[in-house]
């Protein structure tokens, strides 16, 4: 398939997950499903009344058999709910349905994910509505400039929403830049709310705008900061929210990082789908996670002992995990046979996480089972998630969070 556009054949009813875009679709019956990723840039003008984008918008079509052999798709989506205030926030999908925009309900939502009851196929993507200020998951991208010069290091950053959307939109910006950028693979992850942020560097460079607001409006050309250093790396780059003063974003760019490998690194055109209950030595994918551990420091230092965690924590920390999950679980001892156990005893992918979780928990004994045990544990996981080891790093250090 072309860059952008995908599909995965579902071998029969159940439900079954995108490896690269996260899409989880509950079939009826055997049937290809064709998929690519749209922009919300021609799409955010249909939100009105508080309602905003809240993930990647999709086409989605089924090859040769009707849309009623989808039963529902779950898109991901990038609100934070950590700290949900969920008597007054409302999900819905925004679905172009015979060229007209319609709000439709939601029939679930997790952590990760937005269910949605399928009742035709068109253009259809997770939204919104919330009179409170609601953090989202983003991500900083970073491309450096290519030159011959080899004392050139300027560089762009941009902040955008963890959305597929987003961050094809800012790819497409940087292609139809005059000079010619890569890409420069770092922890991108962090939390965003709409505001105003600064860019900070070590050594100092020339930074500017020295200030760049971050803003769910639906633009086709994000804002981003331009760097430029006179001497070699390494640069530590810091992002901070003007108001807090919060550090939400930190990337060492290391001398290694900024040669160009694009002919060594083949592209990539192939998807796989996978079925929940295959064995996860078996799953495949084009798409991967940057390590957070490379970024991270005092990780493999002695971690503090403390309460083994609770249910409530571990729930937590379930809702959190996307599609790495079975990984986690492989990092925590079990088996593949255990996760089909699991699978078939509990059919909430959130609950199928927190019962693999509280199943690691019980192997272990009496304070064995802390938030620093199991980071500990998964320290060499280089698929896990940014906020994960966010919210388990704040449990070891702060032991009142329940």
């Amino acid at each position: 398939m072309s860059k952008g556009r995908f599909q995965i054949q579902l071998e029969g009813e159940g439900t079954f997950e995108c490896s690269v875009t996260g899409l989880v679709f509950e079939a009826s019956e055997r049937v290809l499903v064709r998929y690519s990723i749209l922009s919300w840039s021609k799409f955010g003008a249909f939100l009105h009344n508080s309602w905003k984008c809240a993930g990647p918008i999709f086409n989605v079509e089924t090859v040769n058999k009707d849309p009623s052999s989808l039963k529902s798709i779950q898109f991901p989506h990038s609100i934070c709910l950590a700290h949900p205030d969920e008597d007054d926030m409302t999900f819905g999908v925004l679905h172009i349905k015979d060229n007209r925009p319609l709000i439709e309900p939601t029939s679930d939502h997790s952590g990760s994910h937005v269910k949605w009851n399928v009742t035709s196929l068109s253009p259809v993507g997770p939204i919104i509505q919330t009179t409170h200020a609601v953090e989202h998951h983003g991500v900083v991208l970073v491309y450096k400039q290519l030159s011959t010069d080899p004392n050139n290091y300027s560089f762009h950053i941009y902040m955008a929403t963890n959305s597929a959307s987003d961050i094809k939109d800012i790819g497409k910006q940087v292609r139809s830049c005059k000079k010619s950028y890569m890409k420069i693979d770092k922890p991108p992850t962090c939390k965003l709310d709409e505001g105003t942020y600064r860019l900070l560097s070590e050594p100092e460079g020339e930074i500017r705008p020295q200030d760049l607001k971050f803003t769910l409006a639906v633009t086709k050309m994000k804002g981003y900061f331009e760097a430029f250093f006179e001497q070699p790396p390494p640069f530590k780059l810091s992002l901070i929210e003007i108001n807090s003063e919060e550090t939400v974003w930190t990337a060492t760019i290391r001398d290694g990082d900024c040669v160009d490998h694009t002919e060594k690194k083949p592209r990539k055109r192939t998807i796989s789908g996978r079925q929940r209950s295959s064995s996860p030595s078996e799953e495949e994918t084009t798409c991967k996670r940057p390590r957070w551990q490379d970024e991270s420091d005092g990780v493999k230092a002695a971690l503090a002992q403390g309460e083994d965690m609770t249910e409530k924590q571990l729930l937590k920390v379930a809702r959190q995990l996307g599609s790495e999950w079975k990984q986690v679980a492989i990092y925590l001892g079990l088996k593949s046979r255990e996760l089909d156990d699991i699978q078939a005893a509990e059919k909430d992918l959130n609950m199928q996480k927190l019962k693999m979780l509280v199943e690691w928990k019980s192997r272990r004994g009496q304070g064995e089972a802390t938030a620093s045990h199991l980071l500990e544990s998964l320290e060499d996981l280089e698929d896990l998630p940014n906020e994960v080891y966010q919210i388990l790093k704040d449990m070891r250090d702060n032991r009142s969070v329940k």
